[in-house]
């Protein structure tokens, strides 16, 4: 039973390849931290995600993900291709797919996104404009453009209106 010899096959090695994930050169994968306490005026452009927990005053453009902090406040627009809000915005923001406005965030301007998810707690006063191809869009274009039937773009605001029911069972 155990004294026959059979001959041994060996098993095929199968290679992967794994792709790393987005790099700005260095080697990995970086997040821009603007700190509590800091000020920034002017605009600012970032190739890797980016994390405000301070002060803009001016425009912010990212390749990636922008992640705006509880203490984080953001006097300008936002471009990016995510979004996660949870401080404070003033102006307009275009994400190229997922924007996500969080528990205690307050939006004052106007969205462009592919999705949008909002949380109960959320303050959002503005115009919500939603679709593949809304984000890709110019300002100009958007402005000049008169809504299609099937796009929403009425003002949203964050308010529970209650409807009562006739239903007598």
């Amino acid at each position: 039973m155990f004294s026959s010899k059979k001959p041994i096959t060996p098993t095929p090695i199968t290679t992967t390849t794994m792709t790393p994930e987005k790099s700005n050169g260095s080697g990995g994968n970086v997040t821009t931290l603007i700190g509590t306490g800091t000020t920034l005026k002017g605009d600012l452009n970032s190739n890797s995600d980016l994390r405000i927990d301070g002060t803009i005053i001016g425009n912010i453009t990212s390749n990636a993900k922008i992640v705006i902090g509880t203490s984080g406040v953001v006097e300008g627009d936002l471009n990016g291709n995510q979004a996660d809000i949870v401080g404070k915005v003033s102006g307009s923001i275009r994400v190229k797919d997922l924007l996500q406005l969080r528990s205690e965030c307050v939006v004052n301007g106007n969205i462009y996104a592919t999705k949008l998810q909002v949380e109960p707690t959320a303050t959002f006063n503005g115009q919500c404009h939603m679709g593949a191809n809304v984000v890709e869009m110019t300002n100009n274009e958007i402005l000049s453009k008169t809504p299609a039937p099937n796009k929403l773009t009425t003002p949203v605001t964050n308010k529970v209106v209650a409807a009562a029911s006739s239903y007598q069972g």
